[in-house]
């Protein structure tokens, strides 16, 4: 009886950890304080006072608009033109796919995908954090390039760039957590913009390091800037991804006033 006893004991402990090796830690919502949500309701409501100027003067130079439309039918629109609706709120994030920690070679990094999902859901520009000399795609020599930049306090050169900075007033930041610190590319985005009067929202990936101090780090590195609690998320639940995953940072979302 003994025996049977212990057999099944230890068929629950193996059907408890093949459970927790095939999916990552459920992801929750962290509480906001209420100071972070009156910061970002300030520049949602200011964005809102923008929009209404807009459609004010858009309403008072509408009969001018149709004395010369016909004029100006058949002209092309600039190449120039901004692609952005006026928002003020931009993700910017630092994300690598290929071999990864416990999510093998993927096509997408993790912290991409809670980006992509965070700018869809607030109506939100993107800007994906790139560096001109690409990581290696092999995990193990990605590592060393990373601890060596870290030793070294790097600045890697960044593609491209956000060329309408000054417009938005509220920045999410993602990124993951490479050697309990921010890739040293995301010092390099920080270090090419005025962030002066932002609220930054910083998210991230991590495989058990949680935000690893990064959130304080953040605040100290921008003072001019209002630098909010963010939301970390475990690589491999950002991955997959599920619909409980999503509903997390959903009601993080809400609970910021978006």
């Amino acid at each position: 009886m003994m025996k049977i006893i212990v057999k099944l004991f230890c068929a629950v402990l193996l059907s408890a950890a093949l459970t927790a090796c095939g999916s990552g830690e459920p992801a929750s919502a962290p509480s906001v304080a209420d100071s972070d949500k009156a910061a970002v309701q300030e520049k949602l409501n200011k964005q809102d006072s923008k929009t209404e100027s807009t459609t004010e003067k858009s309403e008072d130079t509408s009969a001018e608009s149709e004395v010369v439309s016909e004029a100006v039918t058949d002209a092309a629109p600039s190449e120039n033109e901004p692609a952005s609706d006026g928002a003020n709120i931009l993700v910017a994030y630092f994300s690598r796919a290929d071999e990864n920690y416990n999510v093998g070679t993927i096509d997408k990094g993790n912290t991409q995908i809670v980006a992509e999902y965070i700018a869809s859901e607030v109506g939100a520009d993107s800007f994906h954090i790139e560096t001109v000399t690409p990581y290696p795609a092999d995990y193990d020599d990605c590592c060393d390039v990373a601890k060596q930049e870290l030793a070294d306090k790097a600045r890697p050169e960044i593609q491209d760039g956000v060329g309408n900075m000054e417009q938005y007033d509220i920045v999410f930041l993602g990124y993951p957590i490479w050697w309990g610190d921010m890739p040293m590319a995301v010092y390099t985005f920080m270090d090419s913009y005025d962030f002066s009067d932002k609220v930054v929202i910083p998210f991230n990936t991590h495989e058990g390091s949680g935000e690893s101090g990064t959130y304080s780090a953040i605040g100290s590195y921008l003072p001019n800037a209002q630098v909010l609690d963010g939301m970390a998320i475990q690589g491999k639940t950002a991955q997959e991804f599920n619909s409980d995953t999503q509903q997390s940072v959903r009601d993080w979302l809400d609970g910021l006033g978006f």
